[in-house]
C-alpha cells in the first residue's frame, strides 16, 4: 500500500512540472518579435532614472537626450548647448550619437560598418566581404574572410568588431587582438588558433628542423615505418616516413603538420619478440 501511495504521489508531481512546463513554454514564446528597438531584442521598456521618461533601452535614451555637463539642461542630442552654447564635444557624430573632446585619435564615420573609427579616414578602406576597415597598406595583400571581424578575439574570446584595442591580420585572414598574438608569441606558439596555418614565415626554424632530424636516426624497427600526414599550411595529404621529432610536408616543407594515420611497423611482432 505504501509502495502505491507514493507511485500516485510521484504521478501527481509529474503532471504538475508537465503542466508547469508547459505554461511557462507558453509564456516564454508570448511576444516574440514584438521588439520595440533595433539594439536589443527584449518584450519590456526601462525608465530611465535622469528623466523619468521610459525608453526600450538606455541606448533609445541616449539617441534622444543628453544633458548638458555644464549647465545641467536636458535637450535633444546636438553638438552645442541649447541653453549655454558649449561645445559639447569637438568630435561629434549624429549618426552615432557620440561626443568626443580628444580629436588627436582622428574619428571618422564609417558608414558600412555602421559605426565610428579611429585614425583617419583617408588611412583606411572598408572591405565589403571582411566586414570591416582596414589599412590601406592591407588593400591589394589581405586575403578576405567572410565577416573576418565579426566574431570573438580566438584567444581572450572580446567580441572583434567594436572593440577598444589593436587587432592585427594574420596571413591566412582570421583577426584577433595584437596583444593576445603578441602574447601567444612569448609562448611559442607560431600558428593561427581558428584554422592553425602559420603565422609568420618559419623557414628558419624548419631548417633548423632538418638538421635536428638527420642528427637523430631512428631504430631499424622504424626505419620503413610510413604515416600520412595533413599540412595545416598548404592543405597537402601526403604519405612520409616516421619521425619521432616532426614530419615535413614534400608540397611546401613546412613542418606544420599533424599525422592523420598511422602505419605498420616494419616487421611482424612475432618477429619483434624474438
Amino acid at each position: 500500500m505504501e509502495g502505491v501511495c507514493e507511485t500516485k504521489s510521484s504521478t501527481t508531481e509529474l503532471k504538475s512540472v508537465e503542466f508547469g512546463n508547459h505554461q511557462n513554454g507558453s509564456l516564454m514564446e508570448t511576444g516574440l518579435g514584438n521588439y520595440g528597438c533595433s539594439h536589443y531584442r527584449r518584450r519590456c521598456k526601462i525608465r530611465a532614472p535622469c528623466c523619468n521618461e521610459v525608453f526600450y533601452c538606455r541606448h533609445c535614451h541616449n539617441e534622444s537626450k543628453v544633458i548638458c555637463s555644464l549647465c545641467d539642461t536636458e535637450q535633444d542630442v546636438q553638438q552645442y548647448c541649447i541653453n549655454c552654447g558649449v561645445c559639447m564635444g569637438k568630435y561629434f557624430c549624429g549618426k552615432c550619437k557620440f561626443f568626443d573632446d580628444d580629436v588627436s585619435k582622428n574619428q571618422y564615420h564609417c558608414v558600412e560598418c555602421g559605426i565610428c573609427r579611429t585614425g583617419g579616414k583617408e588611412n583606411f578602406f572598408h572591405c565589403n566581404k571582411c566586414g570591416c576597415c582596414y589599412s590601406n597598406l592591407m588593400r591589394e595583400v589581405h586575403r578576405c574572410i567572410e565577416k573576418a571581424m565579426h566574431h570573438d578575439c580566438p584567444i581572450c574570446f572580446e567580441f572583434l568588431f567594436d572593440t577598444m584595442k589593436d587587432v592585427t591580420v594574420l596571413p591566412c585572414g582570421h583577426t584577433m587582438h595584437l596583444g593576445c598574438l603578441r602574447e601567444m608569441e612569448e609562448h611559442y606558439r607560431y600558428s593561427c588558433p581558428v584554422c592553425s596555418k602559420s603565422i609568420c614565415d618559419m623557414s628558419k626554424l624548419w631548417r633548423k628542423l632538418d638538421k635536428e632530424i638527420a642528427s637523430t636516426p631512428m631504430p631499424a624497427v622504424y626505419q620503413n615505418k610510413m604515416v600520412w600526414i595533413l599540412c595545416n599550411d598548404c592543405g597537402a595529404t601526403s604519405n612520409v616516413q616516421f619521425h619521432i621529432v616532426a614530419h615535413k610536408c614534400p608540397s611546401c616543407e613546412s613542418y606544420n603538420t599533424r599525422q592523420t594515420r598511422g602505419g605498420a611497423v616494419g616487421g611482424s611482432c612475432s618477429e619483434m619478440v624474438r
